[in-house]
């Protein structure tokens, strides 16, 4: 088993259901159980700004899966929740989920960057990860809480 943080986010249809949901579908994927769940986060729009804003959270998870295996089960979790991608970066969808850091893990090809490597630039992704693991050291980035105090949240609201 292998320690995982995915970013999960959604800005279309019932965004905060589908956030929950995939929350849920990460804890049926085989060879995983979800540790923990982050806060949702009602956040402003990155990248493209003329869309409506975004709930985001992080999951915690214990995964057997190696690294593509888990992002194939990723994306199928958002092609059931009717995400099409369309080549478009940064666009409304129905959900997006993202692996941010697996554990011992740090290598980049066609398909998967690990870290994540735009997660020293987003609000949306820290503050939630803050919440789960502040000490967690990301390799070639950073301590998160170093990384998200370098950053600025306005617009970013914690939802109860």
């Amino acid at each position: 088993m292998i320690e995982a943080f995915i970013a999960l986010g959604s800005n279309l249809g019932d965004a905060r259901a589908q956030v929950l949901g995939a929350f849920d579908a990460l804890a049926q994927l085989p060879g995983t159980r979800l540790l923990a769940r982050s806060p949702l986060y009602l956040t402003p729009p990155w990248g493209v700004l003329e869309q409506p804003p975004f709930i985001n959270a992080v999951a915690h998870v214990d995964t057997a899966l190696p690294p593509h295996e888990l992002l194939d089960a990723l994306l199928a979790i958002e092609r059931a929740a009717g995400r099409v991608r369309d080549g478009e970066r940064w666009g409304p969808r129905t959900l997006d989920l993202d692996i941010l850091h697996l554990d011992g893990v740090a290598f980049s090809d066609e398909r998967l960057t690990l870290p994540h490597p735009r997660i020293r630039e987003r609000a949306f992704v820290l503050l939630p990860l803050h919440d789960l693991a502040p000490a967690l050291q990301l390799p070639g980035q950073g301590r998160v809480a170093d990384l998200l105090a370098s950053l600025d949240t306005a617009g970013c609201e914690r939802l109860p």
